[in-house]
């Protein structure tokens, strides 16, 4: 596929002379071709418009038409091939087989969609039918289903360029609720961005859906994204990103004349916890998967373990000399992009310079551009209950643990933190009565606790919460991961006494049994 560095705005592709934004290989630092230019506000006019024109009709496709939609579009992102596989190896420095597993789960994620879709479930059928004869006053007819929001604008992720950005699970569920997609790519894999833009512009006109169903826009700096935010013609956000992205996002949508919700995934630190027992036990085990899942893929994980706690003792100092002795083997892996890395190295040296942090070890070092040196500090609870500059991400291979006095302390420390994405205990049998007082905490810190186990890895599934409250996410009730994600895009509506004619076809007597429904409160099918 030849790249061009056009806007795909519907189904044109669109060149303008504005700021040029390039790729760079993070490896070697080589600016990439080609230029790729950013949009202004005559062509978030154009991607809104052309949205709105699509809405209804997209969202009164019927759900096999959805369905199809969605795994026509992992089917032309696969038929791309190995040029996919190989553009997004040199925007991001990441390995072949690190891509080739995004790819998977990207059109896994699709895939998955178009099943909830097919099943019905999300619109939450519901009918009280007339009760024309009860007394002291009649019930009318009343049925409700979900519809779609209207368009979503998605703003693809630095640090996943496949599964969280252009056809991610944001543009992904955004499509499953039936609303048209505006994606603003991010700027570090602009090829990328255009060869996935490219297949779901393909899946579009094979499927016979209307061309503003989908558009790809280009930005350097905050004027392009503030502006597609601004516009009243986009009914919501999808976000992954920094926490002061996220937080701007926000302001801007709820300073319009009709706010509208941003979905925004933010900041983490990822709490583990190292109960008692189980590090009196396995304090080399511990030491060993800690490091393991702090530096896969240089740590540029939402859910990297960014924050140790545990009571001191020599249970802790076995397991700080396993984890200093395996950080100190780990060779410095490329980051994403050279402002990733450049904030990594600050948040890096804001631990080394405090006070109060004491650094246990460092990874191997590395010459080449945006290497990513892992590092290792601790400091006491004392501390860092004190310092909230302490419990600010680093995003990369860095963690702080927290040496705590005794079990009270751990459920202070517990209390003080902010919302995160996950927490872990680490735990043995014995370790229950201790999980037994953490956990409630913990269910309001975090949108998945998880036992014996790393936060790295999110499965794509049913059950799945990648959310959490602020800072973790703008909106603690929702998950950007796993079929749940749906909801975001979706709104209630009552329908009261309409004829059969005007109802929407999934609420009509002839059509109920077709999908699960409650009727008059009992759940059918």
């Amino acid at each position: 596929m030849e790249l061009t560095g056009r806007l795909l705005i519907g189904k044109k592709s669109v060149a303008i002379a504005n700021a040029e934004i390039r790729a760079i290989n993070p490896a070697t630092g080589e600016l990439l071709e080609p230029a790729y230019y950013s949009g202004g506000i005559a062509e978030v006019n154009q991607a809104c418009e052309l949205a709105t024109q699509a809405s209804i009709e997209f969202r009164n496709t019927s759900l096999e038409e959805r369905a199809v939609f969605l795994e026509t579009v992992a089917e032309e992102i696969i038929a791309i091939g190995d040029p996919l596989i190989e553009r997004t190896m040199l925007e991001t420095g990441l390995p072949r087989a690190r891509i080739e597993g995004e790819r998977g789960r990207t059109c896994g994620q699709l895939r998955l969609f178009a099943s909830v879709v097919r099943a019905g479930e999300w619109l939450d059928l519901r009918i009280d039918p007339a009760m024309p004869d009860r007394q002291p006053l009649p019930r009318p007819d009343l049925r409700l289903q979900n519809i779609a929001l209207g368009p979503v604008a998605v703003f693809g992720a630095s640090n996943f360029p496949l599964a969280f950005s252009v056809a991610g699970g944001d543009t992904a569920s955004a499509f499953a609720a039936g609303c048209p997609v505006v994606v603003k790519a991010h700027s570090a894999h602009p090829g990328t961005s255009e060869m996935v833009g490219r297949a779901i512009q393909s899946a579009v006109a094979k499927c016979g859906l209307a061309e503003g169903v989908f558009s790809l826009l280009y930005g350097s700096g905050n004027e392009l994204g503030q502006a597609l935010v601004s516009d009243s013609r986009i009914k919501a956000v999808g976000f992954t990103g920094s926490r002061s992205g996220g937080l701007a996002l926000m302001n801007i949508a709820q300073s319009r004349k009709q706010p509208i919700p941003v979905y925004a995934e933010m900041s983490s630190i990822n709490p583990v916890f190292l109960l008692p027992q189980a590090l009196q036990a396995r304090s080399t085990e511990l030491g060993e998967g800690f490091i393991a899942s702090l530096a896969m893929g240089a740590g540029q994980f939402c859910t990297n373990p960014g924050l140790v706690i545990a009571v001191g003792g020599k249970a802790l100092e076995d397991f700080l000399t396993t984890a200093t002795k395996a950080i100190n083997n780990v060779a410095a892996q490329t980051m994403l992009t050279p402002g990733i890395h450049q904030a990594y190295q600050q948040g890096v040296s804001a631990l080394a310079n405090n006070q109060t942090v004491e650094s246990k070890g460092y990874g191997i070092s590395s010459d080449q551009p945006n290497g990513c040196q892992a590092g290792l500090f601790i400091t006491t609870a004392e501390d860092f209950l004190k310092d909230e500059a302490l419990r600010d991400e680093v995003f990369g291979s860095t963690s702080l643990v927290v040496e705590c006095k005794d079990i009270e302390q751990m459920l202070l420390v517990a209390t003080e933190l902010e919302g995160q994405l996950t927490a872990t205990l680490q735990m043995d049998d014995a370790d229950l009565e201790v999980a037994t007082a953490l956990l409630p905490t913990l269910e309001e810190k975090a949108g998945r606790v998880m036992v014996n186990g790393w936060p790295t890895g999110v499965e794509v599934c049913h059950a799945m919460v990648h959310g959490g409250p602020f800072p973790a996410t703008s909106d603690s009730r929702s998950t950007s991961v796993g079929s749940g994600a749906i909801q975001r895009f979706l709104r209630p509506v009552c329908y009261q006494n309409l004829p059969q004619v005007l109802l929407p076809k999934n609420l009509r007597d002839d059509n109920l049994n077709a999908t699960s429904h409650l009727l008059d409160g009992k759940r059918i099918n």
